[in-house]
């Protein structure tokens, strides 16, 4: 509803809707730069994902290396990437949830 009980002018909601979309593809550009890490093993697996999930590195510490036991380096490796991502989705929210909040609700496709 508009105050006073006028017509919602149309170019004002074009507008800031075409500036919310420009906002969102800032967030989202920004995402794609920004590294965050995981870790697991007490920091002897290290995982960097993009705020957008891509995974960029992956450290290994050789003391992790157990040629008798590759099943726990295996789980090390992918407890550090889901940590990462778990921080990637944390960043997501922080960059974006304003967004999506000012689009009146949850975007389509993001987790919140």
């Amino acid at each position: 509803m508009i105050p006073g009980g006028g017509q919602p002018n149309m170019q004002q909601l074009l507008q800031q809707a075409q500036k919310m979309q420009q906002d969102l593809a800032n967030a989202q550009e920004e995402l794609a730069r920004t590294e965050v890490d995981g870790q697991a093993g007490g920091g002897l697996v290290k995982a960097t994902v993009t705020g957008s999930g891509e995974l960029r590195a992956l450290k290994i510490d050789p003391k992790a290396v157990d040629p008798d036991d590759t099943e726990t380096l295996a789980d090390l490796i992918v407890a550090a990437v889901q940590a990462a991502n778990e921080n990637a989705q944390t960043l997501q929210q922080q960059k974006l949830g304003p967004l999506a909040q000012g689009l009146g609700g949850g975007i389509p496709g993001l987790p919140f």
